[in-house]
C-alpha cells in the first residue's frame, strides 16, 4: 500500500508541473495581432465567396463564418483582445473611410431625406416597447434597454443608457442578447424581402438604415443589397446614431429628476458621443473639396469595404449563440414585437409616401 502512494506522489507532482509549464507558455497579456490575424484571414476567405456569391455578399458570409467557427471549433482567449478591437475600432475606422468616397452635399441630403422616417420609427418604438413590455411583464428598465436599442444603434445605444439608468447586469445581458439575433436575423433576412418587394437601392437603404439595429448590421445588409443601397444605409444609420445624445440626455433629466440624490451622476457626454460620426462628416468634407485625387478616393472605398468585412467577421467570432439563447423567451418576445413594429413602420411610411 505504501509504495503506490509513493510512486503517485511524484507522477501528480510530474502533472502538475507539466500543466503550470503549459500555463507558463500562455501569453499573460496576449497580444491584439492574434485576434486581428483571424479576423482579416477568415475576412480574406469571406471577401472571396462573397464576389462568388455576390448576392449574398463579403459582409454577410463575415459574419456567419465568424459565428460558425465560434459556436463549433472556438475561439480560445489569445484571441479575444484582438476580435474586440476588431469589432469595434475597426468598424468605427471603416466608416470614416467610407465618408472619402461621399461628397458632404450628399450625406446631408440623405441625411434630412431619412429624418421623418427616423423619428416615425423612433416613436414607434418607444411605444411599442413600452405597450409591448408592460403587457408581458417585462422590468421598466429591461424595457428601456430593449427600446433603446432597436431604436437606435442596438449595443452601443444599450451601452451608452447602461451608466444612466443603472440596471443590473443581466438586464443588459438580456438587451444585448436579444438584439442581437434580430440583427442577425436582419442581416439574412433583410435583403431577400427587399428584392421580392422590388425595392430601389435608396428605398431598402433606407429601410435598413431605419429598422435595423446595430450599425454593423445595417452595413452588411446594405452592402448585401447593393453598393449604392450600402451607402445610403450607412448615412441613414449614422443620422438615426446621433439622436442617442437627445435620447441619452432626456434620460439623464428623468433619472435625475426620480433619484434626487445620484441622478446623472454618471452620465458623461463626452464619453457616450459618437465621435467616429465627426470624423465620417470630416472625410466626407474633404472629399467635397476635391483636393483628394479620385483614385485615391476610390482606393480608400475599396478599404472600407475590406475593413467593414474584417470588423464583421470579428463580431461573428466574438459571438456564443448558446449564450444569447438563455436570455429567455419574454425579453426576446419584446425585442421581436419592437423590431416587427419598427420595420413594419419604416415600409409603411415609406410606402405612403411613394418613396421606394
Amino acid at each position: 500500500m505504501t509504495a503506490p502512494t509513493s510512486s503517485a506522489i511524484p507522477a501528480t507532482a510530474a502533472s502538475a508541473s507539466a500543466a503550470a509549464q503549459r500555463q507558463d507558455t500562455l501569453p499573460r497579456n496576449p497580444s491584439p495581432l492574434y485576434g486581428l490575424a483571424l479576423a482579416v484571414a477568415v475576412g480574406i476567405f469571406a471577401m472571396m465567396l462573397g464576389r462568388w456569391m455576390p448576392i449574398i455578399g463579403g459582409p454577410v458570409f463575415g459574419i456567419v463564418l465568424g459565428i460558425a467557427i465560434r459556436n463549433t471549433v472556438g475561439v480560445g482567449p489569445v484571441f479575444r483582445p484582438g476580435l474586440q478591437f476588431a469589432s469595434k475600432q475597426i468598424l468605427q475606422w471603416s466608416i470614416i473611410a467610407l465618408g472619402f468616397g461621399l461628397s458632404i452635399q450628399q450625406v446631408a441630403k440623405t441625411g434630412l431625406e431619412s429624418l421623418w422616417v427616423t423619428l416615425v420609427t423612433l416613436a414607434v418604438a418607444f411605444l411599442s416597447a413600452w405597450l409591448l413590455g408592460k403587457w408581458l411583464g417585462i422590468p421598466s428598465k429591461l424595457k428601456t434597454l430593449i427600446g433603446v436599442g432597436t431604436a437606435i444603434c442596438g449595443g452601443s445605444a444599450i451601452a451608452a443608457v447602461t451608466p444612466i439608468i443603472k440596471p443590473e447586469e443581466h438586464e443588459v445581458a438580456f438587451s444585448i442578447s436579444t438584439i442581437f439575433i434580430f440583427n442577425i436575423v436582419a442581416v439574412l433576412a433583410f435583403p431577400v424581402l427587399g428584392h421580392w418587394l422590388g425595392m430601389s437601392d435608396e428605398g431598402f437603404g433606407m429601410w435598413a438604415g431605419t429598422a435595423i439595429n446595430d450599425t454593423s448590421s445595417v452595413v452588411a445588409a446594405g452592402y448585401s443589397y447593393s453598393v449604392a443601397a450600402g451607402d445610403y444605409a450607412t448615412i441613414v444609420k449614422l443620422t438615426r446614431a446621433t439622436l442617442i445624445i437627445p435620447i441619452c440626455l432626456a434620460l439623464a433629466l428623468l433619472v435625475a429628476w426620480r433619484e434626487k440624490k445620484q441622478g446623472g451622476s454618471d452620465f458623461n457626454l463626452a464619453r457616450i458621443f459618437p465621435w467616429f460620426i465627426l470624423w465620417f462628416l470630416v472625410a466626407a468634407a474633404l472629399r467635397s473639396t476635391g483636393l483628394i485625387p479620385p483614385e485615391i478616393t476610390s482606393s480608400l472605398h475599396l478599404l472600407a469595404q475590406f475593413l467593414i468585412v474584417v470588423a464583421l467577421t470579428a463580431i461573428g467570432l466574438s459571438s456564443d449563440l448558446r449564450r444569447m439563447m438563455t436570455a429567455g423567451i419574454r425579453p426576446i418576445l419584446l425585442g421581436l414585437g419592437v423590431w416587427v413594429a419598427v420595420a413594419g413602420s419604416s415600409l409603411a411610411v415609406q410606402g405612403a409616401m411613394g418613396a421606394w
